[in-house]
């Protein structure tokens, strides 16, 4: 067997992406020239990295357990990864087993007579697995919580893991953007056991003809009547697609991956966010550039509108810059976070804004001060993503508080009363670390997704799990359909599904 250094590189590349290090993965990328490599990286699947080195540890121990003689015994403990690469703990190992072998062999053979002791290891493997704790929570679910098969539709088409998905605000059409170079609009309404799927493949011009990218598709969003989607790539592109599948402008500006895109309220600005340091307001009319603002120092990695013409941004800088169309420097710029900001989001009124960071911190910034209004420290790890209610003053729920939700790398969701600047509910059913939160159009529910492979549904008054259901990969992202009866969510292993709350 022989494999090539890019080989090696496109599977760690892939790693990191799958564990969610996508900044991390990106300049690593970069380094090793995995762009210039010759490798379809639509027919790599899933997790190849772990499954390679998987059964490389397996062959490993095979060669231990087997002895000169053909003979096969049990290893007694399995190998570490780490033990499998050091040659005198596998050589270690193998003495072990062979003077085991030795030591079996002049054994006298067992009668009816005899007392238990052959048999004692097993009241002992009882005993331990008694102890155990499960480890997974959801497995203790009660069963009328947990949604049923009948419930789940999932859809099958992309060819690598799918990073983000958006219901259409008008209609029952789900979109979805995926490591396979597309995105994909799937039709829920008419048929949703076997709905149509349109194709968008994202393709660059090379030697004068069209080729797929081979880029992540990483984000997109709907304008606000549904008409058009908006998609950001890691081949540096943003484009506007029809609800027909045709494509209607490529805007071209941005030097590198696309991180970040959102249109405004009113619907002739796309906004995104760029490795090249930079934001981009763009016309969406024409699908040419309006204005680009380059006051970052390192990679844009989220954007939020304020109003039609402001926006905020945020960077792996630390920094923070609320800017306007026609401004040429920020209007406004926070700073406080000692890591990378990975997530801004602007409450319902466009008066306080949130940002997350992997320092572990949320943060809560108004435009009448230059400190934040609360430093939120519980989180025991990085903190991924955060989402407003749609509740409070202003809001089509002006009766029920405006709350925060905030998602970690710890395992939790943390729900927040901003007013007061205190956590009000941790969510704590997940195993591994939570990726996405949404809450349900009328603020009374919070879905959340996770790399365990679970969405969990939470009522937002109680903190308490009112459904859950576990797919086939981590899961990316969650999302609600404009009438709060469906959940869409994505998830590495190239799936996606559709959970119908009606009637459960």
């Amino acid at each position: 067997m022989s494999f090539s250094s890019d080989e090696v590189n496109f599977l760690v590349y892939r790693y990191l992406q799958e564990s969610g290090f996508s900044h991390s993965a990106y300049t690593f990328g970069i380094e090793s020239h995995i762009s210039q490599s010759n490798i379809n990286g639509a027919l790599v699947p899933p997790a190849a990295l772990l499954s390679i080195l998987q059964k490389g540890l397996q062959y490993t121990e095979a060669e231990i357990s087997i002895g000169e003689d053909g003979t096969e015994q049990r290893l007694g403990e399995s190998l570490s990864l780490i033990d499998a690469v050091m040659p005198e703990v596998v050589a270690n190992r193998q003495n072990m087993q062979n003077q085991q072998k030795q030591a079996t062999k002049t054994e006298p053979p067992e009668t009816n007579g005899t007392t238990e002791e052959p048999a004692a290891p097993q009241p002992a493997t009882t005993t331990a697995a008694s102890t155990t704790p499960a480890p997974v929570e959801t497995m203790e679910v009660d069963q009328s919580i947990e949604i049923p098969a009948s419930k789940a539709t999932v859809l099958r088409g992309h060819e690598s893991e799918v990073f983000i998905c958006a219901w259409n605000p008008s209609t029952d059409l789900l979109a979805s953007g995926s490591g396979d170079s597309t995105a994909r609009i799937w039709d829920m309404s008419d048929n949703p056991a076997n709905p149509n799927q349109l194709v968008l493949r994202h393709c660059i011009q090379k030697g004068g003809t069209e080729v797929p990218s081979n880029k992540d598709v990483t984000s997109l969003d709907w304008n606000c009547d549904g008409t058009l989607l908006a998609t950001g790539s890691y081949d540096g592109y943003a484009r506007i697609w029809r609800t027909d599948g045709l494509l209607a402008s490529t805007l071209g500006q941005h030097k590198g991956p696309i991180f970040a895109l959102k249109w405004n309220k009113r619907g002739n600005y796309i906004l995104s966010a760029g490795v090249d340091k930079t934001t981009i307001i763009w016309d969406a009319a024409t699908g040419q550039c309006t204005q680009q603002f380059s006051f970052h120092s390192a990679p844009a990695l989220d954007v939020d509108w304020q109003s039609n013409q402001s926006f905020a941004s945020c960077s792996t800088d630390q920094c923070i810059h609320v800017c306007k169309l026609g401004v040429d420097k920020p209007i406004k710029s926070f700073q406080g976070h000692t890591n990378e900001v990975n997530a801004i989001k602007w409450d319902p009124q466009g008066q306080l804004l949130a940002s997350c960071s992997d320092d572990m911190t949320l943060k809560i910034w108004s435009m009448k001060q230059d400190t934040c209004v609360h430093d939120l420290q519980a989180h025991s790890k990085e903190i991924y993503t955060i989402k407003w209610s749609p509740t409070g003053t202003g809001t089509q729920n002006p009766n029920m508080n405006l709350i925060l939700a905030s998602a970690s790398f710890d395992s939790t969701v943390r729900l927040w009363d901003v007013e007061r600047g205190v956590c009000i509910h941790t969510l704590t059913k997940h195993t591994e670390p939570v990726y996405s939160v949404a809450f349900s159009p009328d603020g009374k529910f919070l879905a959340s997704g996770s790399f365990d492979k679970c969405v969990h549904i939470w009522s937002t008054q109680s903190g308490q799990l009112v459904h859950s259901y576990k797919g086939t990969g981590g899961i990316f992202e969650v999302c609600w359909n404009s009438r709060g009866s469906k959940v869409g969510a994505s998830a590495s292993d190239g799936s996606v599904f559709v959970l119908d709350l009606r009637k459960l």
